[in-house]
């Protein structure tokens, strides 16, 4: 996925839904000025961040991943086959994170599941609504938790809520990879007129 695709659709549909930057900030609880960097930008803001637009523009996330701008039809089922997993953002503002979705042709959906590889330096810490669980599939990551630093080999599991302070970060010689699924609660939210 081009990151400059994903702040550019974020763009339209504010302009589309007739929001100003500072309403969809109010939405949100992130600032105006982070948003005019944004929609500036080429470069794509964090998933949990981007979730959070995604919620207060009353559209999945998937809407922002998909390739084109065509509406998702509404799935009970979504069945991705290993060679249609998709990249969606990788390096950029997503701290060296690359994002595999596992169901990206799913909308509507309370969970999103994806497979991450975290880099080797620690360079940013994650804090957002809901919930997330983590199971390693390769490698050694190194998760922390409101300043507490957990040790994550092969076959370990964790689940936390994602509102505390958290980051993480591979350790040795190899990118850890990690299957993470994120909760997040969904809200009607409506938008604000200013």
């Amino acid at each position: 996925m081009n990151e400059e695709e994903v702040t550019k659709k974020i763009k339209e549909l504010r302009e589309e839904k007739k929001l100003t930057l500072q309403a969809l900030a109010n939405l949100t609880g992130l600032t105006k000025g982070y948003f005019s960097k944004i929609e500036k930008s080429e470069k794509a803001p964090p998933i949990s961040t981007l979730t959070k637009i995604a919620l207060a523009l009353d559209v999945d996330i998937t809407f922002f991943l998909k390739e084109n701008t065509e509406k998702l039809v509404d799935i009970n089922l979504s069945v991705v086959r290993k060679n249609e997993k998709k990249i969606v953002i990788t390096k950029g503002s997503l701290y060296g994170y690359q994002y595999e979705s596992l169901a990206y042709n799913k909308t509507d959906k309370n969970m999103e599941p994806f497979i991450i590889t975290p880099a080797f330096d620690e360079k940013a810490i994650f804090q957002h609504e809901g919930e997330e669980f983590m199971y390693v599939l390769e490698g050694t990551h190194e998760f922390t938790y409101d300043g507490k630093k957990y040790i994550l080999r092969k076959g370990d599991s964790i689940y936390f809520n994602s509102n505390v302070p958290h980051s993480g970060r591979s350790l040795g010689n190899v990118r850890a990879k990690i299957l993470t699924v994120m909760y997040n609660y969904k809200k009607k939210v409506y938008p604000v007129k200013l």
